[in-house]
């Protein structure tokens, strides 16, 4: 097989019965109901932007090995030239969403590529392991199948380790010689009623105690046995797109797992019953290095979205005439700028796989990835602030369509300069829609904590940095006091005061 069009996903979909709840209803149809279309008919773009003359050859690459075509983040990197080619690939379908789309088909295909990149550590709890690692890469990768990812056990009680909650976290309940039989929850899988598969693996975190739960494996999201429970929808099925352009596209429902007894085949393990490297793999593996390239230029391009918003919106009322407004914009831009640096030194500084692949140098990937969480909700705050009190006031766009009030709407809600009303108002709405609508404040969220705990995750930075550059410099600095004398005497002078 080859790369897939926008039909063939959706086709994938009503072809997989599967077991999805939403307000209380079981969904008969993902591909079609509202909780889902938007999601689904975006995804399907992406998919046939693939198939475009003018993208493919930045999407798409040859694999050597089958003569197929396939997503280019399933491209093992040999060059710089080859991670600029992934940039450019996550660029483009990045902008496609401006960014919104956190979980694009592109983040998992970068999680699976790790996968492959890992088999030495696979390798660890067994060669076999290792092998069914590759082989699910390429049946990933030939298939273009779209992957969601759960990775946190639910918030039951936090204070407890998953062999005290073993009823409600993922487990092994039984081993068979075909496989093994798995219960409990995970959460949050992104995208995942809509989603082929689902990769499950762990966090650093598991105890001894835990081995039932030190398990990673992939599974189709049909299998019998998994269900899953969707949080309430912030699209309403009556809004109209002109009230609300951005959730009425680019929402992905996230659901909870629940596994009930479900069998997953041996050939789709990859971490079993093994406590040391379950916890080791998210860090020691190449995941953070590739996923956090692809969040980042998805980022990147959310950041531009923003800041280009704020820039509008205070153009169309004449604010970005104030210095404190100025200010923020400046902010934001230099925002944008960061970013783009710390990608493109990672793909720079890049580093040497076990296969002899390259991967993104990690740090200043990381370091963004600790960026984002305190820049994106500051930008939105700003957009907010900008705005001010002209995002209560927006009419609908039914308003338009009224004759005894045409005449108030063309002339109450025009911009600066001669800015007709219906446009201030369009792009009004549509920065309501990404700054003060629940669809909005959820992305604020996502920015927060996709990656994981911030805090934590600054310690994780911390206590795996290379420090000696730092503190080389501190010891030539201490050097300088030389040591302690009776008689003071300044560098370069000969006489006692």
């Amino acid at each position: 097989m080859s790369v897939r069009t926008g039909a063939q996903f959706i086709e994938g979909l009503r072809a997989q019965a599967r077991d999805v709840w939403v307000r209380g209803e079981r969904v008969a149809d993902v591909a079609s109901h509202p909780a889902f279309a938007g999601a689904v008919q975006e995804l399907a773009r992406l998919y046939d932007m693939q198939h475009d003359p003018a993208l493919r050859d930045v999407l798409t690459y040859t694999v050597e090995e089958t003569g197929d075509r396939a997503g280019a983040a399933f491209m093992p990197s040999f060059s710089q030239a080859d991670l600029a080619k992934h940039r450019e690939a996550y660029r483009l379908w990045a902008q496609a969403s401006f960014g919104l789309m956190g979980r694009s088909p592109d983040f998992m295909n970068a999680t699976v590529l790790a996968f492959f990149e890992a088999q030495d550590l696979l390798a660890e709890g067994g060669e076999h392991f290792a092998d069914n690692a590759a082989n699910y890469y390429r049946y990933v990768r030939d298939r273009d199948l779209f992957l969601s990812h759960a990775l946190v056990s639910p918030q039951n009680d936090r204070s407890k380790a998953s062999s005290e909650l073993a009823n409600l976290h993922l487990r092994v309940v039984e081993e068979r010689d075909d496989g093994i039989i798995v219960s409990g929850a995970r959460m949050i899988a992104t995208l995942g009623p809509v989603a082929d598969e689902i990769l499950l693996y762990n966090l650093p975190g598991l105890k001894p105690g835990d081995e039932d739960h030190a398990i990673c494996f992939a599974i189709e999201a049909g299998a019998p046995g998994l269900r899953q429970i969707c949080r309430e929808p912030y699209d309403a099925p009556n809004r109209q797109s002109f009230d609300h352009p951005l959730s009425t596209r680019f929402e992905e429902n996230d659901s909870l797992l629940i596994f009930d007894r479900t069998f997953v085949p041996w050939e789709r393990v990859f971490i079993y019953r093994n406590v040391n490297l379950a916890n080791r793999f998210y860090v020691d593996s190449a995941i953070r290095n590739h996923t956090a390239h692809q969040t980042n230029v998805r980022a990147l391009i959310k950041m531009q979205f923003v800041a280009g918003l704020c820039i509008a919106v205070a153009r169309s009322i004449k604010a970005d005439q104030f210095l404190h407004v100025q200010k923020m914009l400046g902010e934001l831009v230099s925002d944008v700028e960061m970013i783009k640096s710390g990608i493109v030194r990672a793909e720079f500084e890049a580093e040497t796989t076990a296969l002899g692949t390259l991967r993104p140098s990690l740090p200043p990937l990381q370091a963004l990835r600790t960026y984002l969480p305190r820049i994106y909700p500051r930008a939105i705050e700003y957009l907010q602030t900008i705005g001010a009190g002209g995002f209560m006031l927006m009419p609908s766009g039914a308003d338009f369509m009224a004759s005894e009030i045409a005449d108030d709407m063309n002339t109450f809600y025009s911009g600066a300069g001669g800015m007709p009303s219906i446009d201030r108002v369009k792009l009004f709405k549509l920065a309501w829609d990404l700054a003060g609508e629940a669809f909005g404040q959820r992305l604020v969220q996502y920015e927060r904590y996709y990656a994981g705990d911030p805090i934590r995750t600054l310690a994780m930075t911390y206590l795996g940095a290379d420090d000696r550059e730092m503190l080389a410099l501190v010891d030539a600095a201490l050097a300088l006091s030389g040591e302690p004398s009776a008689t003071a005497l300044r560098v370069g002078s000969t006489v006692k005061p």
